[in-house]
């Protein structure tokens, strides 16, 4: 139970991150979807790493 929370908290931090840079980008014109996949991307790729004992 801990080890997935663990995947989830990670994911969940690098959603939160990437989901930051990419507002200022939205703000700036970037296109929503567009945003929104980079912030799930980075999400999934966090859970990824961390899964496979990256980080």
């Amino acid at each position: 139970m801990k080890r997935e929370k663990d995947i989830f908290s990670a994911g969940l931090t690098a959603a939160l991150g990437a989901g930051i840079v990419t507002s200022w980008f939205v703000g700036h014109g970037q296109n929503p979807l567009i945003g929104v996949a980079i912030t799930l991307t980075a999400g999934l790729f966090a859970a990824l790493c961390h899964q496979a004992d990256l980080i």
